[in-house]
């Protein structure tokens, strides 16, 4: 059945092997799970069928791609578009060994014949499991696009609304199959496995945009183009009406197989897919079996089995982790079965240092549940099973884990209150933020009781959905398209209106206004929002009637334009008037979310005015003009020096309920390494938010380029790029996470400290750093040795309050709350607060500049204090902060000091950064961007400043660096 070929959708926790057989005409892919220690290889089809639950043959014949499945059941046909891709591709196989390595000499020598046969067989494998997963991508890919994360609800219904009808049949199984609720499990838990490293890898840089955008998804002038110039692809756009069957449309013909030794890539299809590195095999070889097998024997085989293990784990390099892990793995299962748990234990737990991805989590929960007293007391008593066995075990009483449960979308059947009608709204994908759902609660109240009713609720979701279907049908003209931007979108149509330009219909982007000429079609600019100076809402007398009529007076013509809008006349008022002050206040503050959250606003008085009755109907969208109230109520400019600085602000919480406070920042050059991806190689921000969530940004574009990286569950409060291919990030859970650059995932974890992890410091001036310094709020300062994970120095300062270390000079340098000090310096240095301060005050954070000297803030004073490093009993001078209120962060950039906290501007705190010139010890600027405190600053490459705020407003400020 559909379970049965949704087995693909295993990739995280299996390796695969793929075995093709030819049959006549037809050519079968058989896939089985094999074992994930040693790498994939290649296995007999009389092995695998017995196999047969786990199986799935997918067929290519004629043209056409099916499925079947072991117990010799039909799937429904692979969606065209997909299959017909997928055929494409595997064309340019090479599926003969003979022919494919005629090129080559033969070999005399019988190994090394062998060995090219399985070094081909393994490209083979590699080549056919990227064609399939790419196969699963295509089919599955939009799942994510009916996804509520904070719910964990699936809107399948809708999904299958935007499948074309000969996919009807296929998606409804599949949909209903165990392994898909996996699927679905996975993809709510933004599981970085096999299938969203191939997403992510594929998406396409407009999917990369939309992923920050907090309007509704609306295809673009550049969709639309690609769609019209391929007729396939236009067949199967979401269909709103009834259609022919599209069984009837003919799939291309395909080129016949290629015969030639010569490897030829067929029309449209591109063989740099299958240029796949196969993985790498390594045979461990066990140790003769002693018969007879009796108890003496079997444990003399496992001694030999551990002996030999340790002997290949020693003769490992450093940085061979993965295969480490492999070898770990395989000796904790041999000491188990010897009964020695302590070992077992041991070599699970350091997996947490190699590949956590193939930790045992329930094999060692129910090592650690049936040790007894003595044995688990000595357990308890190493401090890292210590930890171990507090991670595995469930606690008495403890909830349900998240990924556990999956819910289909379904629409109310009883009245709701606020904040069931905030949840109902999130789960349905129409909008997540929380301050735009109560203002949309308040809209469809208007002159009732706070209480929304199923039946308005109902009305409200269709209007929505069917306004949504409306926008997908739109079809502009080649002639209209070359006007707009490639990556403007349709949002709004109104009916067919006479204006003083022609008749036709208004559209509106999130850019322009225009007029769709009827008759010829044709695109008569009306204004963009940015020129707009005047909306009026009016009437016009003809004959006895008065017509209300919309006038929009614009900078750049003398002309107002007029359009008759009738009944939608007040509507387009209220719309066009939001549209204009979003933009305003995306230009003036340098941030497009504005834009985002005034399209928001539009969309949703359409569908109140559409849900609500007439008579109140314009009086509750009102409720969501937002930005032109805000606008009235906030005149005041943006400061000059502010705006002249200030190039773009990004919001990583786009999409999300609330905004959350931005803790850490981390900026990392291009280029990384030669094995990565062109598209991965550009520099990227990484920012850490609350809970362990890790959101990056290709800094080339300020596009999000991997949404959600899990570390954790605790606040992240430092990040540093150790090497070209990692990120660590310390966590307040006492644990350092170890990112990998290229797959966007974290497999590693250092748990030696005993206390919140503050600060992380790699020495200056290599790419490849041998050492990494950490330090917890406890006092302890760490050395890692990279290419081990394991502690080479401990030093232990007699006072806590560690909040972050620096290094000068060779020197490490701590800063707690009493004091700042030098921990490995020659001769003794110690900056003391109780010496230098008579208030109760203390050290927050602190620089070190190349000129010997040490800046540092203390809490509660409005100034930045300077020493010598040469003498540290007395300040060389301090410098005031006009205004200040609190510092908490400062960075060196050239000859500057940039330091974020918090302010007041116009006679209200604000997030603010004050400027510093580093040999003149004067404020240059007073920087206000942010509407709540400065929390984290980072530079990128001295060329760009970038500081994140608090939680009340979440966003990421990048800043020009003079």
């Amino acid at each position: 059945m559909a379970e049965s070929f949704l087995a693909y959708l295993q990739p995280l926790h299996w390796q695969h092997t793929f075995v093709p057989i030819l049959s006549g005409q037809m050519l079968d892919f058989v896939m089985a799970p094999t074992s994930f220690l040693m790498g994939c290889h290649l296995c007999h089809f009389e092995e695998v069928s017995k196999e047969a639950d786990g199986l799935v043959l997918i067929n290519i014949d004629s043209g056409s791609v099916t499925c079947s499945g072991g117990d010799g059941a039909d799937i429904p046909d692979i969606p065209l578009l997909a299959a017909q891709t997928f055929i494409q591709r595997v064309q340019s196989l090479q599926l003969h060994q003979d022919l494919d390595l005629a090129h080559q000499g033969a070999s005399t020598d019988l190994n090394d014949g062998r060995a090219r046969r399985r070094a081909w067989q393994q490209r083979l494998n590699a080549q056919i499991q990227q064609l399939t997963l790419q196969l699963l991508v295509s089919i599955f890919r939009e799942v994510k696009n009916h996804l509520n994360y904070e719910h964990r609800v699936f809107n399948s219904e809708e999904f299958l609304k935007t499948r074309a009808p000969g996919d009807q049949r296929f998606y409804k199984q599949v949909l209903d199959t165990y392994m898909f609720h996996s699927f679905l499990k996975a993809r709510l838990s933004r599981r970085m496995d096999a299938f969203a490293q191939m997403d992510l890898s594929t998406q396409s840089e407009e999917d990369r945009i939309s992923g920050m955008l907090l309007s509704p998804r609306r295809p673009t002038i550049e969709k639309m183009a690609s769609h019209k110039s391929s007729p396939q692809r236009a067949a199967h756009r979401r269909m709103v009406v009834s259609m022919p069957d599209l069984q009837d449309i003919a799939a291309p013909e395909l080129p016949p197989r290629n015969a030639s030794l010569r490897k030829v890539d067929p029309p449209g299809c591109s063989s740099t897919v299958l240029n796949v590195s196969p993985k790498l095999t390594y045979t461990f070889k066990i140790p003769e079996i002693h018969f007879p097998l009796e108890s003496q024997c079997v444990q003399a085989y496992y001694s030999d089995c551990v002996s030999l293990l340790s002997t290949a784990m020693n003769c490992l390099a450093p940085d061979n982790s993965v295969l480490l892990a492999r070898y770990l793995y395989l000796r904790g299962l041999v000491h188990l079965m010897q009964g020695q748990l302590l070992d077992a234990l041991l070599d699970f737990q350091s997996l947490y240092k190699t590949d956590l991805s193939i930790f045992p989590a329930d094999l060692v929960r129910s090592a650690v549940q049936s040790m007894l007293g003595p044995e688990r007391a000595q357990a308890e008593r190493t401090p890292e099973l210590r930890r171990l066995i507090s991670q595995v075990l469930d606690k008495p009483g403890e909830a349900p884990k998240a990924d556990d449960h999956v819910k289909n979308f379904e629409l109310p059947s009883r009245h709701m209150p606020l904040d069931d009608f905030v949840q109902r709204v999130q789960e349905s994908g129409i909008v997540k933020d929380v301050s735009i759902i109560s203002r949309l609660f308040e809209a469809l109240t208007v002159g009732q009781q706070k209480l929304i009713d199923p039946e308005t609720f109902r009305d409200f979701y269709t209007c929505w959905k069917e306004t949504e279907a409306e926008a997908q049908e739109v079809s502009l003209p080649a002639s209209v398209m070359e006007h707009l931007d490639k990556n403007e979108c349709v949002y709004k149509l109104s009916s067919s209106v006479k204006t003083n330009r022609g008749v036709g219909k208004i559209a509106m982007t999130q850019k322009r206004l225009f007029l769709l000429t009827e008759g010829r079609p044709g695109y008569v600019e009306i204004s963009t929002f940015r020129n707009i100076e005047e909306v009026k809402s009016t009437t016009v007398a003809f004959l006895l009637l008065r017509i209300p009529t919309l006038k929009i007076r614009t900078a750049s013509k003398k002309e107002a334009f007029e359009a008759n809008l009738k009944t939608e006349c007040d509507l387009w008022h209220l719309m066009v008037k939001e549209m204009c002050a979003g933009k305003k206040l995306a230009d003036d503050h340098k941030d497009p979310q504005y834009i985002q959250q005034a399209l928001t606003h539009v969309l949703l008085m359409d569908a109140v005015v559409g849900t609500v009755q007439a008579p109140h109907a314009i009086y509750a969208a009102s409720k969501l003009s937002y930005f032109d109230k805000m606008k009235n109520e906030m005149p005041a400019a943006v400061p000059k020096t502010t705006a002249e600085t200030l190039k773009h602000k990004i919001n990583p919480s786009a999409g999300e309920t609330f905004p959350h406070a931005v803790d850490a920042l981390l900026y990392t050059p291009g280029h990384l390494d030669p094995a990565e991806r062109v598209g991965d190689a550009h520099p990227k921000l990484w920012c850490a938010l609350h809970t362990g969530r890790v959101i990056v940004f290709d800094a080339s574009s300020w596009t999000v380029h991997q949404r959600c990286v899990h570390v954790g569950t605790a606040k992240l409060n430092c990040m540093a790029m150790v090497g070209q291919s990692q990120v660590w990030a310390g966590s307040e859970d006492c644990t350092i996470y170890i990112i990998s650059i290229h797959s966007m995932s974290c497999n590693k974890q250092l748990a030696d400290h005993r206390a919140s992890v503050t600060g992380l410091v790699v020495p200056d001036g290599t790419d490849a750093p041998s050492q990494v310094y950490s330090c917890s709020v406890d006092g302890t300062v760490l050395e890692w040795n990279v290419s081990t994970l394991q502690v080479t120095s401990r030093f232990q300062l007699p006072s806590g309050g560690l909040s972050s270390i620096r290094m000068h000079g060779g020197c490490l340098w701590c800063c707690t709350g009493d004091s700042i000090v030098a921990v490995n310096s020659r001769l003794p240095q110690e900056l003391k607060i109780g010496e230098n301060f008579k208030e109760n005050t203390s050290f927050v954070a602190f620089q070190l500049v190349p000129e010997e000297q040490l800046w540092a803030v203390c809490s509660g004073l409005h100034s930045i204090y300077i020493w010598g490093l040469e003498d540290l009993a007395q300040p060389l001078g301090r410098i005031h902060l006009p205004d200040c209120c609190q510092v908490n962060c400062m960075i060196r950039v050239k000859r500057q000091i940039w330091a974020g906290g918090t302010g007041l501007a116009q006679g209200k705190p604000q997030g603010k950064i004050y400027v510093i010139d580093a040999e003149r010890r004067t404020v240059e600027k007073e920087l206000v961007a942010h509407t709540d405190a400065v929390q984290s600053l980072c530079s990128a490459e001295d060329r760009y400043v970038l500081s994140g705020s608090g939680r009340q407003e979440g966003k990421i400020a990048i800043w020009k660096v003079e």
